[in-house]
């Protein structure tokens, strides 16, 4: 399936999730703290929770977040996580580290009810439309920025950020950078063109197949040019079977890879792969960009209403969505913010020409299509 989330190589399979730290609840609590605690749980925008403070105030007496499917060296979110425990001292409990978008689901229906279900999802596109019944609608600070075709209206789902299909390269061994893919058909590329996974099973791969396609005057409609193209790579003498991963690069086995901005810039950043004297740098080729959404959406049965109504609004603040720049992903706020000139334009590579994303029937085709074709294509 090629709509299963794609993590970054070498995570840890699952995070432990952390004991929750649960106040012990006061008898003595009055009717309007407790109408006010209520109101906050279903407030779709930071105006109906009563205000921002009032917000804040709910989700510091929750005290904790249950995310999952969320690593913290995934499109830098590290740099987010301590960012929110920093301004509003709630404990953050991971689950799941490298749980696909439908594991997500699955974990928020088996643990319904419980302290420890997941209070918020980053999950993909199809699955996300798929799922709707689950979520609870929240606009949250921002969401005005978010493109039209990047939210549901009512606030259900909204896309946090993208991932931008590239071109990874050493450049210690590949002294031009490529423009377009023409130019990885050259004697210099020789078997150095990889991917990360099999495209019949990992998004990233399957990813850049699709942007093979796009760069090859295809469209998502059928991807026989990107498969027919990578005929071509295979015939050059420039294709790689490995699996593109970090090990593969520090070892130079893999000198070029075709994989999501996020993956690259976490593997040009680092410090075991530039130890390996490996100078990683990569590239969006001009014209069409394939492109992977990943939307923020609020379980409606989370544990703690206000927190996860609270670390939306964070994930839409300047802050964050900068940090996830920082990673290498494009923020949905990103054209709003560089109008505004709160873009932090140092991590910034530029505006996309266009950009195509897969819908689900697209993706479905897609996958009927490469587990057909793709093993005569490069076996």
């Amino acid at each position: 399936m090629i709509n299963k989330r794609a993590r970054v190589a070498g995570l840890a399979a699952a995070a432990t999730v952390v004991a929750l730290s649960l106040a012990a609840c006061s008898g003595g609590a009055d009717a309007s703290s407790t109408a006010d605690a209520s109101k906050v749980a279903t407030a779709t925008d930071v105006a109906s929770a009563g205000g921002m403070d009032a917000l804040v105030a709910a989700a510091k007496k929750e005290g904790s977040l249950n995310i999952i499917a969320t690593p913290g060296d995934w499109a830098n979110y590290q740099e987010i996580f301590d960012g929110f425990t920093k301004k509003y001292g709630i404990t953050i409990n991971p689950s799941q580290d490298s749980a696909s978008s439908q594991e997500e689901i699955d974990a928020a229906k088996k643990l319904k009810g419980q302290d420890t279900a997941p209070d918020t999802f980053d999950i993909g596109s199809s699955v996300a439309l798929a799922n709707t019944q689950y979520f609870a609608p929240y606009k949250p600070t921002g969401f005005a920025d978010i493109p039209d075709a990047q939210k549901d209206k009512d606030g259900l789902w909204k896309v946090g950020y993208y991932g931008v299909m590239s071109v990874g390269y050493d450049a210690n061994k590949i002294k031009t950078a490529p423009k377009s893919f023409s130019d990885l058909l050259k004697p210099e590329f020789k078997g150095a063109v990889a991917l990360n996974g099999n495209p019949t099973q990992a998004a990233a791969a399957a990813g850049a197949v699709a942007y093979a396609d796009l760069q090859n005057g295809g469209t998502l409609d059928d991807l026989t040019p990107g498969i027919d193209w990578f005929t071509k790579l295979k015939a050059a003498g420039n294709w790689n079977a490995a699996d593109g991963k970090p090990n593969t690069i520090a070892s130079g086995e893999t000198p070029v890879l075709l994989d999501w901005s996020f993956n690259q810039k976490g593997y040009a950043t680092s410090d075991t792969i530039k130890s390996g004297g490996i100078d990683w740098k990569y590239v969006v080729l001009p014209g069409t960009a394939y492109v992977g959404y990943y939307n923020q959406a609020i379980n409606k049965d989370a544990p703690h209403p206000a927190a996860a109504r609270l670390w939306e609004e964070y994930l839409y603040s300047d802050a964050a969505q900068n940090a996830w720049l920082k990673g290498g992903a494009y923020p949905a706020r990103v054209d709003a913010m560089e109008k505004a000139g709160t873009l932090d334009t140092k991590d910034f590579p530029g505006k996309l020409e266009k950009v195509a994303v897969m819908t689900d029937k697209q993706a479905t085709d897609a996958g009927t299509l490469l587990n057909a074709k793709w093993a005569n294509a490069v076996g």
